[in-house]
């Protein structure tokens, strides 16, 4: 291991040693648990390893198990990194560390341990190596060590050094030699001896003991010396033997050690204390072996024996070279060195040993043979000149150290080498060549004094063979051997033909590089290395030649002038500067050659200038042309114009020093361009009044086919064409060149025609008129007509469109426009300049570039025109005619794509016409903001790659806010800014994402210049503020952080502006908050967006008033569904903030935030943002109840979905929904209610007209949402009276349905069948009583369909006394309360409410509820209002129900009440006004009379009787039926007192008792018949009180039997009464019952059968007969049948009374 390594091995420990104190540990705990454990567990294997060892004394067994323990950690940490791949592992140097410190204590024991675990049998390779590893750093720690210990150390890895090398055996094998090497630093002895011994002659040794050997030599070279000789000697014996190939590697590296060794000794000899061998001794024993090795072992095959044996031989020269007669024989043995190039060895090892031969050669003045010269250079030339092999890693090196071995050569044999040149030269091959020459240059360029002029004159004389050769790289290869002479002193022997072929190469590379073709590139790219060398050599000849000759400065001159290929430039005008400065201070000035040069002709100063101008336009191209041709004009000026020398010797040194302090990279294109310009104006000043300027603008244009299109040369050409034109005294001249630059100019190429404008407009500074008479004469030229467009035939060929002449013509006017004087300019500018360009425009048709052209114009003359000072009076005629033309423009182009920048000029156009009079109108500034904005606005954002169109479009932008800006000027007011976000609104709503951040840029750009403007002291519109802000805010919740953060900025804007307007208490600490609530914005989290906006909301919101807040969300509202969720999110957001902290403020807006919120609550889709709408209703509604109850009952669509998740949502909340419950009950019950008066706000909304329907409807969702398992005890009694009045009410003849009018307002389809007042109500009814939990009610209400009588009209009353019955028996607890409200609404003064609650009383009449309330006496007053009022029928009828009932209820009250309820029901007999409270009177005397007696009824009882006979014979089934039981009540009251009187009354009711017993009406019959018997008693007779027959005889034959028994009685003891009956009877038979006609029929006929022939005789019976006669005639069969058998009855006694008569027979 070196010392390098161990160095880093021990950095390794030390860190591990600080950062892995705790793995020690560890180590340590795991070593000792191993030791326990091997002792315990092991002790077999122990017993082995010490039988292998031999015996231990008992001490050391235990140092010997932690060494084996540490060794096998070490051994386990290595297979583990080579498994894994890992570096150094620290638990593996750990545990060699602490061996090694081990052994810092016992160091003995630890080697001794160490060595006998090398001795254990079947060792691992691996454990060797740590084994030797560790022994290494231990020998090098300790130093000396027992003697004992090293000897057996030194045999064992002497013998483990000597074993056969196999793949791990030579590893191990290298460190026993390492470990040797390291005992021989402190033991040297014992290891020499040690390897000595297995050294000996002719006997070949073990491969490491040579290798360690020479590791020995070159560790301790002193020590090593007495035994170099020796061990020298005894290598030699061996090399006869070594016939394998590491063998020869390892005695060849061996030997180049010994001998590199020996040199270091020879050079330290002084410091050596041993036998001294001299170098000669050292020479004589290695020269055997370097000859054995040249001659026989460099022929070897293999290739490592080859370089092993070449890599020797340099040190062994290097003690062999320096003796002259070994010196000699290594010459001889150069060939076979040679011949080594043809092998596959790498050349540069050889050329290196033939090298360090040439050079000793030369040094010591021994050259080799002469006769292997021939041999040297053949085979160096080839190495030269052929290509290395691609094998060959050391080329380029071997090439360097062959140009050595040729100078080497060139010193010693230099007309030899330069006659081998000359053959290589006469081949044609370019390589060879070209090889050739760089080794001539390599010589030419040598730094050796030993060099000689004949060898130089030779290489002149070889270079000069070849200088016809065309070909590129020798060309190359000449030029630069021509340019080494003159730096190396030759200059004189390049005069003549090496300037001439400098020359003649730079004219012929120019021409190739200038005319060069597409196809060949490579050949291009010689030709530019041609070109590059030329120059170099230029330059090099210049600066370093004397005496140069004029025709090579004649030649640079035209070269400036005429060469197209600009690269050569700089260094061409250095070279004429050199020279000039020469000539000029005539150092080199040949008089000879002077005469020659006043000959020569120069160009013209005025060419001259032009030229160097132009190109000086590009100062930093060709490597910094432009202060070389700066230096070259100084030096020039005295011979281009004496009158500019002055000038320029002090103007050019400024030029010069601004190029010297910036770079290609740092100037600036147009400030350089100016410099020139001004330099140019100054030097034309100094010859003003001359026609300088005139030649020189003939130059200047003759310069323009010199150059191409586009190049910056070309643009400062036309610009300095137009600055000196204007300077021309002679117009006529001028106008002469400015048409001929006109028809030259291809218009087609964009950049000459803006060149040839800018020259126009440039011109006109000095020659207005003139200019425009050029481009009129120009126009009439060409022949523009509006039809045709011919061209001159002199320009076919370059055919011109006509849209490009009109568009460069359109531009050369307003770039004159733009240079003109502004004088001038005002009489000029709308005739001719802007007319004519209309006239281009118009004229054309208009493509892109005609328009970008026509725009350009536009703004160039308005930006004039705005630029002059003073235009207070000056109207602009044509601003009219260009703002239609532009507005035109804009709306043609698409709005979907950028395809020109035509949109962007136009509107700059805009923006610069708008601030010229007359100034636009408000309508023409809003059209045009309009127009501007969805022009661009709508433009989708440009792709990342497209960086042209990105370009576009952030013109487009910058054009849009300029404009704006421009046009908001014009009317910067609070209206103004209103319009301006009208316009703007649409586009921040749009839902595509680009629209609105363009949108909301602009908008805050244009609220930057209105907040710094004067406009700011006007105060904002009502509302405004908040509208404005309402638009804004939910933006800042946008998706695009663009967007957002925008919106911030114009909120903030929105702000200030507020704050100035209304000195409000926006203080620093709210900026502050502000902004942190802008970098919140910024946040990619949605939640913590949210969370910032609502933070703005909360903190921005005290500073509205009442009216600021109500518009702020209504545009809130209004735009909530335009954009996307997050937009709502954030409009719901900002409206819950403002309602949160200003609800208890809007007392007054309550209803039109309501109104807005509603309006807008059904377009809202997202569930999420209704609820947080719907929020807001309840926040509002938790303040303002009553506003908002009647604001939500007021909507004109009953239900609809919004309306019910506004109620869902009170519904949720339990007590606000009962709030509300009782709230709507109000209502209901105030329209049944007197109307009192409002005394505060809340009143007058509580007051306020509403829908019952929609009252209904919300009571009906509101029971139904509430929970099923409240049983609303507070809310039953009144809640279902109310719905009972309201049901009452609707089903009123005069009620209208007031919802129908509302719903027309937006429905054109009638109102849903199941939206009427009647469902909604029984609907709310049913599921209320389903709350009650009653089953036998529900069972109930079902069986007797309550609910259908209750819908039911005709039915209502009837369903409600069932409906207050069925709550009478199953409804427990609510009573009293049901009799309070009945009473309260048999008061009402509605009728229907009087109606509905005297029906409810009829059953509580009939109950004791009253009596046991206390509530009878309210209750009996208010019925006998209800009975005595002649308003309602119904009302009348129910009252005396009710008051009947009192009989079944309090039956004990009826006395004290008899005579209030006698009367009222008496009252209803005496004037029946209708058939229905007659009945209802006579029922409830029926029921009265129950409970009295004869004498309660007093004088009643006559009326009663009276009253009750007489509606025995109504058409009214009801009324006969109610008084025949009425009647048989009265019977059965009648006491003594009024039997007679009743008595008379049974008389006289009889006949309609026995007739209506066969009543048509089945009840009515059964009723009189059972009136009748109980009547029958009355007569006296018992035998009628029975009727008799048999049972099964039938009803009317049993009457038949009953009144045959009566008037058989009757004509036995009151004939006379029958006969009374008898003549009653008769007049039935006209009756309108046809039964009653029937009955009386029969009742006659039996009368008749039974009458007395005295009363017979007494009847009348011609009357009789007629009366039945015509009863013939009648419809019905039985009442004919039963007229003729009584007719038959009647002829029967009509005889039987004639014949008992005395007259009869006459």
């Amino acid at each position: 291991m070196c010392i390098g390594q161990r160095a880093e091995l021990f950095l390794v420990v030390s860190f591990c040693l600080i950062q892995k104190r705790t793995l020690r540990k560890e180590l340590e705990e795991e070593m000792m648990e191993a030791i326990t454990e091997a002792a315990v567990d092991s002790s077999e294997e122990v017993s082995e390893e010490r039988d292998d060892l031999g015996t231990f004394e008992s001490d050391d067994s235990g140092t010997f198990q932690q060494v084996v323990n540490l060794l096998d950690i070490i051994d386990s940490e290595s297979a583990k990194t080579d498994t894994t791949g890992a570096g150094l592992d620290m638990r593996k140097t750990l545990a060699s560390v602490i061996i090694t410190e081990k052994a810092t204590t016992e160091p003995s024991l630890v080697i001794n341990t160490l060595i006998r675990c090398l001795q254990v049998s079947e060792i691992s390779t691996r454990r060797k190596v740590n084994i030797y590893n560790i022994l290494q750093e231990i020998i090098q720690q300790e130093g000396e060590l027992e003697e004992q210990c090293v000897q057996r150390l030194v045999a064992i890895a002497s013998k483990e050094m000597r074993e056969i090398p196999e793949m791990e055996g030579y590893m191990k094998a290298e460190v026993a030699s390492d470990t040797l090497v390291a005992l021989s630093r402190n033991h040297f002895s014992l290891v020499m001896y040690e390897l000595q011994h297995h050294l000996k002659p002719l006997n070949l040794t073990d491969e490491f003991v040579i290798i360690t050997l020479a590791k020995l030599a070159n560790g301790n070279v002193f020590e090593f010396m007495p035994y170099m000789g020796i061990t020298l000697a005894t290598i030699f014996t061996m090399l006869r033997l070594a016939n394998e190939a590491k063998i020869r590697q390892a005695i060849c590296g061996a030997m180049e050690t010994f001998c590199e060794t020996v040199q270091f000794y020879l050079k330290h000899l002084e410091e050596s204390v041993y036998p001294v061998m001299t170098e000669e001794q050292f020479a004589l024993k290695v020269f055997p072996m370097y000859r054995y090795f040249v001659t026989v072992w460099l022929r070897h095959r293999n290739p490592e024996v080859k370089l092993g044996v070449i890599r020797s031989l340099k040190p062994m020269l290097g003690l062999l070279l320096p003796n002259d007669d070994l010196r000699e024989q290594v010459y001889d043995y150069i060939p076979l060195l040679l011949a080594e190039y043809q092998g596959g060895l790498e050349a540069l090892f050889i050329t290196q040993v033939l090298r360090q031969i040439l050079e000793v050669s030369v040094i010591t003045n021994t050259p080799v043979p002469q006769m292997q010269l021939h041999t040297i250079f053949t085979e160096l030339h080839v190495q030269v000149c052929n290509k290395a092999p691609a094998q060959h890693q050391y080329s380029s090196q071997n090439l360097l150290e062959m140009v050595h071995c040729f100078v080497a050569l060139a010193r010693s044999y230099p007309k030899e080498l330069m006659k081998f040149f000359f053959s290589q030269m006469e081949t044609n091959k370019e390589a060879v060549r070209v090889g050739t020459l760089n080794l001539i240059r390599a010589i030419v360029s040598a730094d050796e004094p030993r060099m000689s002029i004949r060898a130089i004159y030779l290489a002149i004389r070889v270079v000069k063979n070849t200088i016809s050769d065309t070909r590129s790289k020798v060309r190359m290869a000449i030029l630069r051997i021509i340019g080494q002479l003159a730096l190396s002193g030759y200059q004189e022997r390049i005069k003549g033909w090496g300037l001439k072929y400098v020359s003649v190469q730079l004219t012929l590379s120019t021409y190739k590089l200038t005319n060069r073709r597409d196809n060949f590139y490579l050949r291009d790219l010689e030709e530019r290395m041609v070109h590059k060398v030329t120059m170099d050599t230029v330059k090099i000849i210049t600066s370093s030649v004397s005496g140069m000759t004029n025709e090579f400065w004649v030649r640079l001159l035209c070269y400036i002038m005429e060469t197209d290929y600009m690269e050569a430039l700089t260094p061409i005008c250095i070279s004429l500067t050199n020279l000039a400065e020469h000539q000029l201070h005539g150092q080199d000035v040949d008089v000879s050659m002077a005469g020659k040069s006043r000959q020569v002709d120069l160009p013209a100063p005025q060419k001259l200038l032009a030229r160097l101008l132009v190109l000086m336009s590009s100062p930093y191209k060709g490597e910094g042309r432009g202060i070389a041709m700066l230096n070259l004009l100084r030096t020039l000026s005295q011979s281009i114009a004496p009158s500019m020398a002055n000038m320029w010797e002090l103007e050019i040194p400024l030029l010069v020093r601004y190029l010297e302090e910036h770079t290609e990279f740092t100037w600036d294109q147009k400030a350089w361009e100016d410099k020139l310009i001004q330099f140019l104006r100054n030097s034309l000043k100094k010859t003003r009044g001359s026609s300088w300027s005139l030649r020189l603008s003939k130059e200047l244009n003759n310069q323009i086919a010199s150059f191409d299109s586009p190049s910056l040369e070309k643009g400062f050409l036309y610009r300095a064409l137009g600055f000196t034109l204007a300077t021309g005294l002679e117009a006529s001249k001028v106008e002469v060149l400015l048409l001929e630059l006109l028809y030259k100019t291809d218009y087609s190429n964009d950049f000459d025609s803006e060149g040839v404008i800018l020259c126009f407009g440039l011109c006109a500074r000095g020659q207005v008129k003139t200019v425009l008479n050029v481009l009129h004469d120009f126009e009439e030229t060409i022949q523009e007509s509006e039809q045709s467009w011919q061209m001159s035939a002199w320009r076919k060929d370059h055919p011109w469109r006509r849209e490009t002449v009109k568009s460069a013509l359109m531009v050369m006017y307003s770039c004159v426009a733009s240079y003109c004087h502004p004088q001038l300019l005002l009489n000029l500018v709308d005739s001719p300049i802007t007319a004519k360009i209309i006239h281009h425009y118009v004229s054309s048709c208009q493509d892109i570039c005609l328009k970008m052209a026509f725009m350009k114009s536009v703004v160039q003359v308005t930006k004039a025109i705005n630029n002059i000072k003073d235009l207070e009076d000056f109207h602009f005629a044509q601003k009219t005619t260009l703002t239609s033309i532009i507005v035109a423009v804009i709306e043609a182009e698409p709005t979907d794509n950028l395809v020109s920048p035509v949109r962007a000029l136009a509107m700059e156009a805009l923006s610069h016409l708008s601030k010229l009079k007359p100034f636009y109108s408000t309508e023409e500034n809003s059209e045009l903001m309009d127009i501007s904005i969805h022009s661009v606005i709508s433009l989708q954002l440009p792709g990342e790659d497209n960086e042209s169109i990105k370009t576009l479009y952030a013109n487009a932008l910058s054009s849009l806010e300029r404009l704006m800006e421009s046009l908001l000027q014009r009317q910067l007011d609070p209206r103004g800014l209103q319009e301006m976000v009208q316009l703007l609104e649409k586009w921040i709503l749009s839902e595509k994402e680009w629209e609105r951040e363009k949108a909301m840029n602009l908008h805050l750009y244009l609220m930057r210049i209105y907040v710094h403007s004067t406009a700011v002291c006007i105060p904002l519109k009502m509302g405004q503020f908040g509208t404005m802000v309402g638009l804004i805010a939910p933006c800042t919740c946008d998706a695009h952080q663009g967007t957002r953060m925008a919106s911030m900025n114009v909120l903030s804007s929105l702000l200030d502006l507020h704050a100035s307007q209304t000195c409000s208490l926006w203080g620093s600490s709210k900026e502050k908050e502000l902004e942190k609530c802008k970098g919140d914005i910024q946040s990619t989290d949605v939640e913590k967006i949210f969370c910032a906006s609502s933070r703005i909301a909360k903190m921005v919101c005290t500073e509205f008033n009442c009216d600021e807040v109500v518009s702020l969300i209504q545009k809130l509202c209004e735009n909530t569904g335009a954009m996307d969720l997050q937009h709502d999110k954030a409009s719901v957001t900002w409206i819950g903030s403002f309602l949160q902290m200003r609800a208890k403020e809007l007392e007054d807006k309550v209803a039109e935030i309501l109104s807005a919120i509603l309006v807008h609550l059904p377009v809202v889709d997202h569930p999420e943002v209704r609820r947080l709408l719907i929020e807001g209703i309840l926040l509002l509604a938790h303040h303002h109840q009553e506003t908002i109850l009647t604001s939500l009952l007021r909507q004109p669509l009953p239900m609809e979905s919004h309306l019910a998740e506004v109620w869902l949502a009170v519904s949720e909340n339990v007590p606000f929904a009962r709030t509300m419950l009782h709230s709507l009950m109000g209502r209901l019950q105030s329209r049944l209610s007197p109307r009192v008066s409002a005394t505060s706000k809340a009143d007058i909304w509580r007051l306020a007209a509403v829908d019952p329907l929609m009252t209904l409807c919300t009571i009906h969702l509101l029971i139904q949402k509430l929970d099923e398992n409240d049983k609303l005890p507070d809310f039953l009694p009144d809640l279902t009276y109310t719905l009972l009045l309201q049901l009452g009410s609707s089903h009123r003849p005069e009620t209208a349905v007031p919802v129908l009018k509302m719903w027309k307002l937006v429905h054109t389809a009638p109102l849903p069948e199941e939206m009427n007042l009647q469902r909604v109500t029984i609907k709310s009814m049913q599921l209320l009583f389903k709350r009650v939990k009653s089953q036998h009610l529900a069972r109930a209400l079902d069986e007797q369909a309550v609910w259908d009588l209750l819908q039911d009209g005709g039915t209502f009353l009837e369903g409600v006394s069932l409906l207050a019955r069925l709550c009478m028996q199953h409804v427990e607890g609510h009573r009293q309360r049901l009799a309070e409200l009945v009473l309260r609404g048999m008061d009402s003064e509605v009728l229907s409410c009087r109606i509905s609650s005297t029906a409810v009383c009829v059953e509580f009449m009939s109950d004791p509820v009253l009596y046991q309330e206390k509530l009878l006496k309210p209750a009996v007053l208010l019925l006998e209002k209800g009975a005595d009022q002649e308003e309602d029928e119904a009302l009348r009828v129910l009252s005396l129900r009710a008051l009947g009932n009192m009989a079944l209820g309090a039956p004990k009250k009826v006395k004290q009440y008899r005579k209030v309820l006698l009367e009222k029901c008496l009252g209803a007999l005496r004037e029946p006004v209708s058939t229905s409270v007659t009945a209802e009177g006579m029922e409830a005397l029926t029921k009265i009379l129950a409970e009295l007696r004869e004498g309660d009824v007093g004088s009643s009882f006559d009326a009663m009787s009276e009253q009750c006979r007489i509606f025995f014979d109504n058409e009214s089934e009801l009324l006969r039926l109610k008084a025949f039981i009425l009647f048989g009540k009265l019977a059965r009251v009648v006491g003594m007192s009024k039997k007679h009187f009743f008595k008379g009354e049974v008389k006289k009711a009889w006949i309609p008792l026995m007739l209506h017993s066969q009543d048509p009406c089945f009840n009515a019959a059964q009723a009189c018949m059972a009136t009748m018997f109980q009547c029958v008693h009355f007569w006296g007779w018992k035998s009628l009180q029975h009727p008799s027959g048999p049972s099964d005889t039938t009803t009317d034959d049993k009457m038949i039997v009953f009144q045959t028994t009566m008037c058989s009685i009757l004509t036995q003891k009151k004939p006379a009464v029958l006969y009374s009956f008898l003549l009653e009877t008769m007049a039935y038979v006209k009756n309108n019952l046809s039964r009653i006609r029937i009955a009386a029929c029969n009742l006659a006929g039996i009368i008749m059968k039974q009458m007395s022939t005295h009363y017979l005789k007494k009847l009348d019976f011609p009357a009789l007969r007629n009366s039945l006669q015509e009863l013939q005639l009648d419809p019905d069969p039985g009442v004919r049948r039963a007229a003729l058998e009584t007719l038959e009855v009647l002829d029967s006694c009509s005889q039987h009374g004639l014949l008992a008569s005395p007259q009869g027979m006459s």
